[in-house]
């Protein structure tokens, strides 16, 4: 361990590893809560509170061994007190060590979280479930239109769309959280002169914690941006000639933007993979074209060289 103590190559290395953990889960949630077109589908629902809730569990427990431990303490005690999963017992545990500043709708929002995970993500399991009306959902949807002052229907004809407005709501409650932790976790790393909290510059991890970013709007955008560009722009000759290598397949069942939109979202477009799939039965060898597909999208290789070049 070099000249690390023990102490100090747990809170620098495996840490660091929980806190991109962190990280990672907190940005899947709210990843899959931008994907959500409506609140009509619990599994969708699900898959936002349990990566969000593990996501600021890992965050709270971090935290709490940077302000707590030393190694005077009894650790074996120390580390049987960090098993919980109550997202509130982890907050007030924090407050008295620092201020979190948060409002009643994000203590609220830590509560929910704490029911979630212990509780409600499992009443599937149990046959008294089937006497429940989607507990899980029902709470979320209940905190957004307490907090929002608006009213979200589940009805499939008429369902209340994810607006950006709610998007930026969510993530301004999740934001306001997981910020004011990483702000103690990096003035306490400044204190104990430790690299907790050092995250690859390109991982997600640093995307929620220092780019402070709990919203997609700016990848969207930028996605958007780049269709933009290869519909409207002269390609270079050499990406231009190998793609005219391959014809292209004649989609046409649905209209333009519906393709667009598959880019963007591809997991929640089947019906494209389905028209793809029939037009692939019309092609000879398929392998070929795969093989001739497999480059185009790959970084590790480039088929930008110059016209002049290409033209000899």
């Amino acid at each position: 361990m070099g000249n690390f103590t023990l102490s100090e190559f747990w809170k620098n290395f495996q840490l660091g590893t929980e806190l991109r953990i962190s990280g990672n889960f907190i940005y899947n949630g709210i990843f899959f809560f931008d994907t959500m077109q409506h609140f009509c589908y619990e599994d969708e629902i699900f898959e936002v509170l349990y990566n969000i809730s593990v996501g600021v569990e890992r965050l709270q427990k971090v935290t709490i061994i940077l302000l707590e431990h030393n190694d005077k303490i009894d650790q074996s005690e120390f580390e049987k007190n960090l098993i919980t999963h109550s997202h509130i017992e982890l907050y007030d545990r924090i407050k008295k060590h620092r201020k979190q500043n948060f409002g009643k709708q994000h203590v609220e929002f830590l509560s929910m979280l704490s029911n979630f995970y212990k509780s409600t993500r499992y009443e599937k399991y149990n046959l008294n479930s089937v006497y429940k009306f989607i507990e899980g959902r029902s709470e979320f949807i209940n905190y957004i239109e307490k907090y929002l002052n608006l009213k979200i229907s589940v009805e499939f004809f008429g369902c209340t769309p994810n607006s950006n407005n709610i998007k930026k709501f969510f993530g301004n409650i999740i934001g306001k959280i997981c910020s004011n932790y990483f702000d103690i976790i990096n003035d306490e790393c400044h204190r104990l002169n430790i690299y907790t909290d050092d995250l690859p510059s390109d991982s997600k991890a640093s995307k929620i914690f220092w780019g402070k970013s709990f919203n997609f709007f700016e990848e969207r955008q930028v996605q958007k941006e780049i269709i933009k560009y290869l519909i409207q722009s002269d390609l270079p000759s050499g990406i231009s000639n190998f793609l005219k290598e391959e014809p292209p397949l004649n989609l046409e069942f649905h209209d333009t933007n519906y393709y667009i939109n598959y880019l963007i979202d591809f997991h929640k477009s089947g019906g494209v993979i389905e028209e793809v799939e029939e037009l692939y039965t019309e092609i000879g060898n398929i392998s070929d074209r795969t093989k001739h597909l497999e480059i185009v999208g790959d970084s590790d290789i480039s088929l930008e060289f110059d016209d002049d070049e290409n033209d000899e």
